[in-house]
């Protein structure tokens, strides 16, 4: 009876949000539109050349095989650190290289896929969606900042704090069954990874052009997705500005606007909020620190996305706003020690003219980023490989020697 009531409450709640946001927009049209236009912008000149190149390219190397081939690789990576299946190692570098979403996405798919399980699905896009390094570094800290060196600090600290999410997610829910590995554990890691390949491209049976061409299909429905939330937010924001809910709010808790304007803003949109913190008196450790700690948060509007892409499966959200305030707060405190240790290293100076670039340019800096990753992440596989390898010679030399004797 009490759940009932709380279900009648919560939509009389949703009722009643939506008719205020439908009365704001009505009374506040040209705010409206100027703000949908300012979310529109950041969409088509920020994540839309970031996002698609990685989107097509996860797609079309998940149907080829080649996704479950570096993932077999990588299993023994994976598992011990983050207790994810080797395939959270594509995910991963994605992820880190293109940024949100499609970390959650890219997650999604593969547990409708039932490569993970539910557990490992919710411990993996918990740190492995992630903030892109070209939006750090080219939008935040030279577009918003005017300082590159900032970059740096900026992605050291979130791919850190990244990292340490990660391995505090793995302990989350540590009685769940894992996802079934492979059977054949005495066979070699090389034999495995090309026999999981097979088996994934003969389970596809798509031609490559079909393959592309759905790949590019549904990368354009996912980022028509995102930039609906970013559009749907960034005219949030501003209705709430245009409203004066703010200026009670400041009342309310005695604190002054900017604190309260950097707190919303950063609570609701990551690149509002990274502007909101750039604009402020803070001095400019306070205002990396403040950054970092949003950039991290990522705002509701990419919790908006994940929920989005999670829907059509048994994944809670939860676990994943839970990591998203320990990677907050990670994020914050490494920036601060960084800015103790007084690590500022200098841009690439590719990574500078990003923020200046017009789209065909930004679209080929991203080609690029997304390479440097997945050539990092083979080259971890490689490293395995050969570790592998050399105990699989070691093991055999040793049941020679013992036959001998």
């Amino acid at each position: 009876m009490q759940i009932q009531k709380r279900t009648k409450i919560k939509y009389y709640m949703l009722a009643l949000g939506g008719f205020l946001i439908a009365a704001a927009l009505i009374a506040f049209p040209e705010q409206a539109f100027l703000a949908s236009v300012r979310g529109f912008d950041v969409w088509w000149n920020i994540v839309f050349p970031a996002l698609l190149p990685f989107f097509i390219v996860a797609e079309v190397l998940t149907g080829l095989g080649v996704v479950h081939f570096v993932g077999t690789l990588l299993e023994p990576l994976m598992r011990p650190l983050f207790r994810v299946p080797g395939i959270g190692a594509f995910v991963l570098a994605v992820g880190l290289a293109s940024g949100y979403p499609i970390g959650a996405m890219l997650t999604a798919e593969y547990r409708e896929r039932n490569d993970l399980s539910k557990e490992e699905g919710e411990r993996l896009m918990s740190f492995a969606n992630t903030a892109d390094p070209l939006f750090m570094s080219g939008a935040v800290a030279v577009g918003m900042l005017g300082w590159p060196q900032a970059g740096m600090i900026l992605v050291a600290a979130h791919y850190l704090s990244c990292l340490t999410t990660g391995i505090i997610m793995r302990f989350h829910k540590p009685g769940a069954i894992p996802s079934q590995r492979a059977p054949e554990d005495k066979e070699f890691i090389l034999a495995r990874a090309a026999r999981a390949l097979l088996r994934t491209r003969q389970q596809d049976g798509r031609t490559l052009i079909k393959l592309l061409g759905d790949a590019i299909g549904k990368s354009m429905q996912s980022l028509m997705i995102i930039g609906g939330f970013i559009i749907s937010f960034s005219v949030a924001i501003e209705m709430l500005n245009a409203s004066g809910l703010l200026g009670y709010l400041e009342s309310a808790l005695a604190l002054s606007s900017q604190a309260v304007l950097l707190a919303v803003n950063g609570l609701l949109e990551i690149t509002i909020g990274c502007q909101q913190a750039a604009h402020s008196a803070l001095p400019m450790s306070g205002k990396i620190i403040a950054m970092s700690a949003i950039i991290a948060w990522s705002g509701l509007s990419v919790h908006g996305q994940v929920a989005a892409f999670i829907s059509k499966t048994d994944m809670s959200i939860r676990p994943y706003v839970f990591a998203r305030i320990v990677h907050a707060a990670l994020a914050a405190l490494y920036t601060a020690l960084l800015f103790k240790l007084g690590w500022v290293p200098s841009l690439p100076a590719w990574v500078v003219q990003y923020s200046g670039a017009g789209l065909a340019t930004r679209y080929w800096l991203a080609a690029q980023n997304m390479c440097s990753a997945l050539l990092i992440w083979a080259g971890a596989g490689l490293l395995l490989l050969i570790f592998s390898f050399c105990a699989n010679c070691k093991l055999a030399a040793f049941r020679v020697h013992q036959r001998r004797n």
